[in-house]
């Protein structure tokens, strides 16, 4: 009797290894994001906007990251992701950093932030919700052509104002 209680303790052992590395590998290099959780009114103001997206961004086809969501898009690979209903970035507080590093593009204000890796992340001031965009170090030498595809959908479904 004990060999057989050891034999199950083993497979039950070997069944929970196997269901952990399933769990922990993925099974395409799809890109993930962590989705955001804005409250009510900027959440439907983003499910807006995500109707409104484009296909293409920058010429680049649409392949949306996981887990699938209508507060997140992204286009190519490495992928230029969009998320929206982020918090608003503590440096957009920062009068004297935003003023230096916000940009205008075709009627929408973006606060740009550059990080360590070479990519960077650019977020809307001045709207009722605040939509990020994201580009890897390998998009990044293309400068703000990205963000021209993103401002007709952005000024139709997100409205200025203070969120």
């Amino acid at each position: 009797m004990p060999r057989l209680r050891r034999r199950c303790l083993a497979g039950t052992s070997a069944l929970a290894l196997l269901i952990t590395a399933a769990a922990c590998s993925s099974s395409d290099d799809e890109a993930s994001v962590v989705v955001p959780s804005p409250a009510a009114k900027a959440a439907g103001l983003c499910r807006d906007l995500h109707g409104q997206l484009p296909e293409k961004v920058d010429g680049l086809e649409r392949t949306d990251p996981g887990p699938t969501s209508e507060l997140t898009a992204g286009w190519g690979d490495p992928a230029i992701i969009l998320r929206c209903g982020v918090e608003r970035p503590p440096k957009m507080i920062d009068t004297t950093y935003a003023g230096k590093n916000s940009v205008d593009v075709n009627g929408v204000a973006w606060l740009l932030q550059k990080h360590d890796d070479g990519s960077y992340t650019f977020t809307t001031g001045a709207r009722l919700a605040y939509v990020e965009v994201t580009l890897p170090a390998e998009r990044a030498g293309g400068g703000l052509s990205p963000l021209t595809d993103f401002a007709a959908p952005i000024k139709k479904t997100i409205p200025k104002g203070i969120a």
